[in-house]
């Protein structure tokens, strides 16, 4: 599949489709299927064993309970985000990448005591382009409802654009978030496989954290940008980059790595010390229904 007339797709960004039997995102790329419960448990059952290398696991759930934040054990110094200590909020932002990872991303800052809340979508969830009007429409609201310290977006595999493009809309999201009152974290995605649907922009996708790194070097206060090839690396097929079957998403294992390590630079950022990966990596967020079509063991 290659360039993609996207008013040419009769579908709704929940992937209700023209009647065909395929739900697809807005640039027609299809959207995974969720799994029934019983099949999300199975499928978390097999993955506890791996994740973080820990053997214990706490039953099945969803992403719902990585979304509402308890007390944690992880300890801040200082009293509030200005002054470089642990937010008290994060929102989550990206596409079907930062979906799957989300749980674990959810139960890390729930450990730590912060509030989680993901607006990650599969098939969109980017910034740039026709495609980011779901985005933008959604964003304001996420934001005067939650209420974040911090919002971190993930560079999506839909920021297709030109360099020039790219960073306005990168601008312009640093600029929202900074009139509600939060501060930015762009973070770079995971390497993953460029298949035929990708080829056509595979430029912009590379271009894009460069475009990102610029941003936030303008806004040194407000925006920072963190490489995550420092976890990943830049081969999406070597085993250092976690990806799924498909080659692009993460199972339980990528997700609770992806988790440790951003809790750990945001923890640099804000001047806290995150919980020990013991106490959340095999909770019930390995059960969550989004692990179930990539084929997670």
């Amino acid at each position: 599949m290659n360039n993609h007339d996207m008013n040419n797709h009769d579908f709704d960004r929940n992937g209700n489709g023209n009647g065909n039997g395929t739900n697809r995102n807005r640039a027609g790329r299809p959207l995974l299927r969720r799994p029934s419960g019983r099949l999300a448990a199975l499928v978390a059952a097999a993955a506890c064993v791996g994740v973080l290398g820990l053997t214990a696991c706490q039953g099945s759930g969803s992403a719902k309970d990585a979304d509402t934040a308890g007390k944690g054990t992880g300890t801040a110094s200082g009293a509030a985000t200005k002054d470089g200590a642990k937010p008290a909020r994060l929102l989550w932002m990206g596409d079907s990448i930062g979906e799957a990872q989300a749980p674990a991303l959810g139960a890390a800052m729930k450990a730590d005591g912060v509030e989680f809340k993901s607006m990650a979508a599969a098939g969109g969830g980017g910034v740039v382009g026709e495609i980011a009007a779901p985005t933008w429409e959604s964003l304001p609201r996420e934001l005067s409802s939650f209420k974040p310290d911090v919002v971190a977006y993930q560079i999506t595999t839909y920021d297709w654009g030109t360099p020039a493009e790219q960073r306005a809309a990168y601008e312009k999201l640093a600029k929202t978030v900074k009139d509600a009152g939060a501060e930015l974290v762009l973070v770079s995605a995971p390497p993953f496989r460029i298949d035929d649907f990708y080829k056509a922009n595979e430029a912009a996708i590379k271009a894009a954290p460069k475009s990102a790194r610029d941003v936030a070097s303008q806004h040194p206060d407000e925006v920072h940008f963190l490489d995550a090839s420092a976890l990943w690396g830049d081969d999406g097929s070597a085993a250092k980059a976690q990806r799924s079957k498909d080659g692009i998403h993460s199972c339980q294992q990528g997700s609770a790595a992806f988790a440790q390590w951003f809790d750990k630079e945001l923890g640099k950022r804000y001047s806290y010390t995150p919980a020990p990966a013991d106490q959340w990596a095999t909770g019930s967020w390995t059960g969550d229904k989004v692990y179930g079509p990539l084929g997670c063991k």
